[in-house]
């Protein structure tokens, strides 16, 4: 079901991809006995559904919060059994915790979601794209669309070049040589124990943070490197003037492709100057352009920076106690990207 429905391949799934999938939900980092995985099954006992689940506990006011993530989200047969789905996402909602919660709800889903009275969260939801060649982007996405188009790629640089050397006024279309020349802070590599650091220390920030362990974070951590369908891994650390780490980026991308950013970080007020060091860093690897998902402070900071937004898929929530959506609803609850499914090798990654 996976390989056929999410992945949209053909034949049987990779040995690889059985085996990272029983690992991922029956011995998930934060494993809750009380919190498990759902499958829906036809009348003669076959599996027709699945929902998969991440047990993550998120502390707020001083409180513990039972919590899980849902996703991986699929029905075979829909036709035959039209409210599979619905009971799938019923029985989760149902669950000993005190959140339910999703960043990866397709319009469908997203329908059923909000029939069972899960919050949708708008600023949650908007997928981010900044263009730093436009050129070497469109002809990066008509590469996705059709792969011989990729012989374009290098008939775009010289036209990139071209507008690259062209100066102020800012342009939503390009970056220029100059505009970050000197102007942002200094970025290094963040080895994997520091980045686990640098998340305790960032999300605690937050009213509403989830509540990791060092060693289930040092998992997922490990576990987010590998998403060959994304690129290479980019991992820094942002420092201020005097050296203090005030921010942290990840993100995912080749010289000539489009970066997938999982992850920005930063301390309070800091949002900017994290965004403009990744964007700089982004521009000098020869990346064409960065898209990622947004999060309330990064949206607000986004804002005059060029930035377009889209809602290609929902992050929602569905509390039993009304008044935990609060957070949320203010954008003062840590979610999405580590406080979601995206770091799992699940989203990017290939099981060849």
């Amino acid at each position: 079901m996976f390989q056929r429905i999410l992945r949209k391949g053909h034949g049987p799934a990779p040995l690889g991809a059985r085996e990272y999938l029983e690992t991922l939900f029956l011995d998930p980092p934060y494993r809750d006995d009380d919190i498990h995985s759902l499958v829906h099954l036809r009348e003669d006992g076959t599996v027709n559904g699945f929902m998969g689940v991440l047990p993550m506990p998120f502390v707020y006011q001083g409180k513990t919060l039972k919590s899980a993530i849902g996703g991986s989200f699929m029905v075979d047969g829909h036709e035959q059994d039209p409210y599979a789905g619905a009971r799938l996402l019923r029985a989760f909602q149902s669950g000993p915790q005190d959140l339910s919660l999703t960043e990866t709800a397709n319009d469908v889903s997203t329908t059923m979601w909000r029939k069972l009275r899960g919050t949708i969260l708008p600023d949650y939801s908007l997928e981010w794209l900044r263009i730093l060649r436009p050129a070497g982007f469109i002809a990066a996405m008509a590469a996705s669309a059709f792969a011989p188009a990729a012989i374009a790629k290098p008939l775009a640089r010289p036209f990139d070049a071209l507008l690259r050397r062209r100066g102020a006024p800012p342009q939503w279309t390009h970056v220029s040589d100059a505009e970050f020349a000197g102007k942002t802070l200094t970025t290094e590599d963040a080895d994997a124990a520091e980045t686990v650091s640098l998340f305790q220390q960032f999300v605690s920030a937050f009213a509403l943070h989830p509540q990791w362990t060092e060693s289930e974070l040092q998992r997922m951590v490990d576990e987010s490197q590998s998403k060959a369908d994304y690129g290479a891994m980019v991992r820094r650390k942002v420092l201020s003037r005097s050296g203090k780490p005030v921010g942290l980026f990840l993100f995912y991308g080749n010289t000539g492709g489009i970066g997938r950013v999982i992850q920005i970080l930063s301390l309070p007020g800091q949002e900017g100057a994290v965004i403009d060091a990744m964007l700089a860093d982004a521009t000098e690897r020869g990346l064409v352009a960065l898209r990622g998902r947004g999060q309330p402070p990064l949206i607000n900071a986004m804002l005059g920076r060029r930035f377009a937004f889209v809602h290609a898929s929902s992050s929602i929530v569905h509390a039993k106690d009304k008044t935990l959506l609060e957070p949320f609803i203010t954008g003062q609850a840590f979610f999405n990207g580590f406080a979601g499914e995206s770091w799992t090798r699940l989203l990017g990654d290939r099981f060849d």
